[in-house]
């Protein structure tokens, strides 16, 4: 691997780059650079269209499967489409994330579409990273599409990140629980300059005894935008709480559309919204200390997303 790709893999997999141990897919500039199997897990190359299946058996146990992304040549558009099956019982962590360097003046894109099949009982985390660099004018473009199946008693973490220097993103999220089953969603972002992000996601609760508890964070600087659309639907008896906070600077707009739709009597959905800016107290606070009040705000933004 080149530096270059090196540096990305810091960002997106786990903060200490890419190891080739266990199972694993690499994918670089549209093609699998590398990937390897487990005893208990199987990666295969789909024959119809770009991308990979993985086989996740009932004998997994705290395993973990890495699958990132390099996108390093301007004006290229990358689409996979992986899918996850995981079988019943099965105890398994999945790092994903796309790292995109832009030096050209053509956009670069990518697009994720990833679907799990969880089995009943299953315990999934699935942590999720994209960054964007490159000194080219050319846009960074992540469009990521996450469709999750959940059965009884299942759980499934979602914990996703948009570090920084991603131009455009346009998440779709949808997730359908079964009886029983808990969904925790945890998902960061941050935008600046003019940068553009929406963020999309149905939560359908299906089954009796279903929850979800979803946690939206967000700091918007320079002009950019956000808008949030999370829809929770309640189809049994079933819990969810949405919670959207969003922190906004300079000449930034941030925008959240809580959707909340109980089709059962004992279906409990809650929604929490907050926008705000930094607290002039905290950073006086802070500066005290003797930062500077960029680092101040550097140290609030980075415990508010953490």
């Amino acid at each position: 691997m080149d530096r270059i790709t090196e540096q990305i893999l810091k960002q997106i997999d786990n903060g200490n780059g890419f190891s080739q141990e266990g199972a694993f897919n690499l994918r670089h500039n549209g093609v699998a650079l590398c990937h390897g199997d487990s005893e208990h897990i199987k990666i295969r190359k789909k024959e119809d269209k770009p991308g990979i299946d993985v086989y996740i058996d009932a004998e997994t146990k705290g395993e973990q499967v890495h699958i990132p992304v390099v996108v390093d040549a301007s004006g290229m558009t990358d689409i996979v489409y992986n899918d996850f099956y995981i079988a019943d019982g099965a105890d398994v962590t999945i790092v994903a994330g796309c790292g995109i360097h832009n030096s050209g003046c053509n956009e670069s894109r990518h697009d994720g579409i990833h679907s799990f099949h969880v089995g009943k009982g299953a315990n999934v985390r699935y942590e999720e990273k994209h960054y964007g660099e490159g000194e080219g004018t050319g846009a960074k473009v992540l469009n990521p599409v996450t469709k999750i199946y959940m059965e009884e008693d299942s759980v499934f973490t979602l914990d996703t990140a948009q570090i920084k220097g991603v131009d455009s993103t346009l998440r779709e999220t949808d997730v359908h629980l079964g009886a029983g089953a808990k969904l925790y969603v945890l998902e960061k972002l941050m935008t600046h300059d003019q940068q553009t992000a929406e963020s999309n996601m149905e939560v359908d609760l299906d089954g009796e005894g279903s929850s979800a508890q979803i946690i939206s964070r967000s700091v918007a600087k320079g002009t950019s935008k956000q808008i949030f659309h999370p829809k929770a639907v309640g189809n049994a008896k079933c819990h969810a709480h949405v919670q959207c906070d969003s922190i906004i600077m300079d000449h930034a707009e941030v925008s959240s559309i809580p959707e909340i739709n109980a089709r059962h009597l004992d279906a409990a959905i809650i929604h929490e919204a907050a926008i705000g800016r930094i607290n002039d107290e905290q950073l006086i606070k802070l500066r005290t200390l003797g930062m500077t009040e960029e680092e101040a705000e550097g140290v609030i933004i980075e415990n508010f997303l953490n």
